[in-house]
């Protein structure tokens, strides 16, 4: 085990070389390429750094290899734990290859997030991570203009010209409908995220009303309600349907948020759920395998999502290429069967309906 060697601010990879009988070609290695370094010497290296309290001058790498290693990521909002998983994901793949990754949020906004886009490129990473389909014409520009390569995740569109890791929104949307449908449902409501600024909601809802329609049923548009991800929106759109004189059946709902605060509002009214109504949402975020009764959804595997991104993005850094179509993914979301959902009225036996308890008697 190397000496501690005690910290100096000017200490140079060529002296802790010097003193702790570990090349600076492998500390250098160690810095920028980890993976490269077998185990034992990496884990001796990094505590002869760690000790020596070794901060590599980053101005001075990024002008010897062109690279800052760093990569930004613009997500819609942080208080969502879908993204926070992919986030995590990107992390995940990044830190072994030695990247800092740095997050910003772009509240829905594509104004703001070409502003933070402007800002990630002032500071030199070396490439972005985005969400969804549509961006400012702006973003696309800078990022092209520049040579920086990007990847956009939570949607796939193979006629991109950028990498696109995800899901088909509007044929997961589809399928979920179509379940419905197949087990009796025909009178529907869809309680929506916001679509504006947001092409992964708008693509949700053309998939729920692309199937309703063609399996013959209708959806009116006051059966179609666009509300902010919180639980308090989906509990207050859901107490608007119940007070309709005909309720929905059954209710789309745009992601689990919406979804657990529709469950909530029935419950919290002593409805069946789902013997009178049943609810959906989308993404399978852990609350909704623990709530009761269970959510079902569609599984959505950000962390996943967020590590192939990572992976296309180092990919083209390498190559200095934006990537091509051998980089798009498209990965086809796992429908969570659970509690909240089950034939309308009239279609099954008595038997099978079940009584769900009030949220203060659990």
């Amino acid at each position: 085990m190397p000496a501690a060697i005690p910290p100096t601010p000017t200490r140079t990879l060529k002296e802790l070389a010097q003193r702790s009988g570990i090349s600076a070609a492998t500390l250098s290695r160690v810095l920028n390429h980890p993976q490269l370094v077998r185990p034992d010497l990496r884990a001796k290296a990094e505590l002869v750094l760690a000790e020596a309290g070794y901060v590599p001058h980053g101005a001075a790498r990024s002008l010897a290899s062109r690279r800052t290693r760093m990569v930004g990521a613009v997500v819609p909002t942080l208080d969502n734990s879908l993204f926070a998983k992919v986030v995590e994901g990107l992390q995940h793949r990044l830190h072994p290859q030695g990247y800092q990754l740095l997050v910003a949020s772009s509240g829905y906004s594509p104004v703001r997030e070409a502003a933070q886009v402007r800002s990630l490129i002032e500071r030199g990473v070396d490439g972005v991570v985005l969400v969804g389909r549509v961006h400012a014409d702006e973003t696309i520009h800078m990022l092209q203009t520049r040579g920086i390569p990007f990847v956009s995740t939570c949607h796939h569109d193979a006629r991109m010209a950028w990498p696109t890791i995800g899901w088909d929104n509007v044929a997961a949307a589809e399928r979920v409908a179509d379940y419905l449908m197949d087990i009796g449902h025909r009178r529907f409501a869809v309680i929506a995220g916001i679509t504006a600024g947001n092409d992964r909601a708008a693509d949700r809802v053309t998939g729920y009303c692309r199937a309703i329609e063609r399996r013959g049923a209708t959806l009116a548009a006051a059966d179609l309600m666009q509300r902010p991800y919180t639980v308090a929106e989906g509990r207050s759109a859901m107490a608007a349907l119940l007070r309709r004189p005909k309720p929905p059946t059954a209710v789309l709902c745009g992601n689990d948020i919406l979804a657990f605060g529709a469950l909530q509002e029935c419950l919290w009214q002593d409805m069946d759920v789902p013997g009178q109504i049943s609810i959906t949402g989308f993404d399978d975020i852990e609350m909704a395998a623990h709530c009761r009764p269970g959510i079902t959804t569609l599984h959505v595997p950000a962390f996943d999502i967020g590590d192939r991104a990572a992976g296309a993005l180092l990919n083209a850094i390498t190559s200095g290429t934006a990537g091509g179509p051998d980089d798009h993914v498209c990965l086809e979301l796992e429908l969570i069967l659970r509690g909240t959902t089950a034939p309308p009225q009239g279609t099954r036996p008595a038997t099978a309906r079940r009584r769900v308890p009030r949220p203060e008697s659990l």
